[in-house]
């Protein structure tokens, strides 16, 4: 278990992280969203002890990162943003090298080499110099290196940056794999990847969290109203514009007459769907419904509402 209470840090004038907390569960993946330079490195460098808050609070397990770094860095895998890898190293000796620094030697290093061999589909290249290997394959030998020690927590920062789309499905599915025996506590500031990939999202920015739940929670505690975009032939400007007063539960927004045809935006609750009422309308006033979509709230609206410009470094 991750416990953070209060947690800041501070460069000189520059509030990166500013009082947060959370708690992470043994067996969940979480998702650390926000845009580049909102605090996200700073706090998982915090959580890894590469860091010292400058206020606040961290406990791993029970152990406070302060009087017990050297304990809590036993039981954490972390991989950094820049992959840490020696690339005249073959991969072998990488690995050999890193369990030797944790005295993992003999039998028990060759069960470890065979584990995150497995667990990260490495055997075509474990003989292989590191840099003759695919940026897909860097990536899974620095999850592998983050694991060599049998970890009970995983920190993974941006896992995936500069990975195509095929390499991010096999890393997501590794990731996802992984979920299922240890805590996942993994950065990104890809959308789309987060919500793929992980069972609850926090949102930093500038330094602050500013959303925690699972996707349908911040679904549910974020969604508004509900706009509808409808395409309408024949429709006369003025019934279009008084809708309101005969559907009280709808609200005009905007009309644009583009070749005989309008494009209009109304707008209801989340909680209502006119769009019977709204056909029956349109069929009293003799419109040709072309299209009727309506558009309600998804995480990438949320996120852009969350965040705006003029993030601080991290």
């Amino acid at each position: 278990m991750i416990k953070v209470t209060d947690l800041s840090k501070d460069y000189g004038p520059v509030e990166a992280v500013k009082s947060i907390s959370f708690e992470i569960q043994d067996g969940e993946i979480v998702g650390f969203l926000g845009a580049n330079g909102a605090g996200k490195t700073t706090t998982l460098k915090m959580i890894t002890g590469y860091l010292v808050p400058t206020e606040g609070k961290i406990e791993v397990n029970d152990l406070n990162i302060i009087d017990d770094t050297h304990e809590i860095q036993k039981q954490i895998g972390y991989l950094p943003e820049l992959n840490p890898l020696y690339t005249e190293m073959r991969v072998y000796e990488y690995f050999e090298f890193l369990a030797g620094i944790r005295n993992i030697t003999g039998r028990p290093f060759k069960d470890a080499l065979a584990r995150v061999v497995e667990n990260c589909g490495l055997n075509g290249v474990i003989h292989k110099n590191i840099s003759e290997c695919s940026k897909g394959y860097k990536q899974r030998i620095g999850l592998a290196a983050a694991m060599i020690h049998d970890p009970k927590i995983l920190i993974l920062d941006e896992p995936v940056t500069g990975l195509d789309p095929n390499q991010i499905v096999e890393i997501r599915g590794l990731i996802k794999k992984l979920g299922k025996e240890k805590l996942v506590f993994m950065s990104s500031h890809i959308l789309q990847e987060i919500q793929a990939t992980v069972d609850r999202i926090m949102i930093i920015h500038e330094g602050e969290i500013v959303a925690n739940g699972t996707s349908d929670e911040l679904m549910s505690n974020f969604m508004g109203n509900v706009l509808l975009n409808m395409e309408i032939k024949g429709g006369g400007v003025e019934s279009i514009e008084h809708i309101q007063a005969k559907l009280p539960s709808v609200k005009f927004i905007s009309m644009e007459d583009l070749n005989g045809i309008q494009h209009v935006q109304f707008e209801y609750d989340k909680g209502q769907d006119p769009r019977e009422e709204l056909f029956r309308y349109a069929v009293d006033n003799n419109w040709s419904i072309l299209k009727m979509t309506p558009h309600t709230t998804n995480l990438e609206d949320i996120f852009r509402d969350l965040t705006t410009e003029g993030d601080i470094n991290a």
